[in-house]
């Protein structure tokens, strides 16, 4: 069986190994490819892995061997569903691997705002406590997540298990979930969850509902100098309208993983705003989840294999 892995470099830039699959497959794997390198990096390939690599009506009719199409990601927008369900094209993805390194990086997010760990490291390392006439002194104002309210957008994996975090740190948790249900507690509306939040944490998916759902006009329900935090799909946020509330400080910071366009562009309205931190898209991306992710990805293909898929995308 032939097996390629188009672009295998951003799960795996060579600290983690793909000889699990040598078991069933002569692989190829590409570091990267291009839109227009795609059909002919596949031609004939029984199998493709991939994480961003657009698969469409057009790449499957020029790939006559193609059975089998492993995203390597949660996410599988990039996949044109009735292109392959009409090919016959068994299509799996990967649930649920990075739940607790995204709510970790959630309050690496939160706690840049509130402890200021950077700027004071800075500081000491300019030589200023060197300087200083007191034993302590702070660059900028520190304040305690216990007792403050966090808001939590869309309510799956990650965001009740960033719910456990919360109340760890004493903090009071709202929530308002993609889908309501009985044994979510503390659930309010968007309009409630905009305007008793002192922190959004956003993790909800990007969906016709959801695009843009942090604007102008919800940003103007908000407690004035609240945070936001996206970890989730950069499409969630108006960027120009985050920008604008990080000028006035209607926003106090806004801190993401994730922008509407990866990787980020010059123009990109965030780039350079007050009191935004941005991340590369590496929530999800320690070793450990990495190494998770093609464990389960090798399991998915097995299974396949076998004759009994899981984690289809469709049925």
């Amino acid at each position: 069986m032939k097996l390629t892995i188009l672009d295998g470099n951003a799960v795996n830039p060579g600290d983690v190994s793909w000889d699990l699959f040598k078991k069933y497959a002569d692989i190829t794997v590409f570091p990267r490819s291009s839109e227009k390198e795609v059909i002919s990096r596949i031609a004939e390939s029984d199998a493709v892995f991939l994480n961003k690599i657009r698969i469409d009506e057009n790449v499957i009719s020029h790939c006559p061997n193609l059975k089998y199409i492993g995203v390597l990601a949660t996410g599988y927008d990039v996949i044109d569903i009735p292109a392959v369900k009409k090919a016959g094209i068994c299509v799996t993805n990967i649930p649920s691997y990075s739940t607790m390194a995204v709510a970790q990086h959630v309050f690496s997010l939160i706690t840049f705002f509130t402890n200021h760990i950077s700027a004071h490291n800075d500081s000491v390392q300019n030589g200023e406590w060197i300087k200083s006439p007191d034993f302590c002194y702070w660059e900028k104002p520190l304040s305690e997540l216990y007792g403050k309210t966090l808001g939590i957008l869309g309510y799956g994996n990650i965001g009740r298990q960033v719910a456990k975090i919360a109340e760890a740190f004493g903090m009071n948790v709202i929530v308002c979930p993609h889908r309501p249900s009985a044994d979510i507690p503390n659930c309010v509306t968007q309009e409630k969850l905009w305007e008793q939040s002192d922190f959004i944490t956003l993790h909800a998916p990007l969906t016709a509902e959801t695009a843009g759902i942090i604007n102008k006009s919800s940003i103007d329900k908000m407690k004035d100098g609240a945070y936001i935090i996206n970890t989730a799909r950069g499409g969630l946020v108006a960027e120009d309208d985050v920008r604008s509330a990080l000028e006035t400080g209607k926003i106090a910071g806004y801190g993401c993983d994730v922008l509407s366009s990866e990787p980020m562009k010059d123009s990109c309205p965030l780039y350079r705003a007050p009191n935004c931190v941005i991340t590369p898209h590496i929530a999800w991306a320690p070793l450990e989840t990495r190494e998770r992710l093609i464990k389960i990805a090798f399991d998915n293909f097995e299974s396949w294999i076998q004759g009994k898929p899981k984690n289809m995308i469709y049925r």
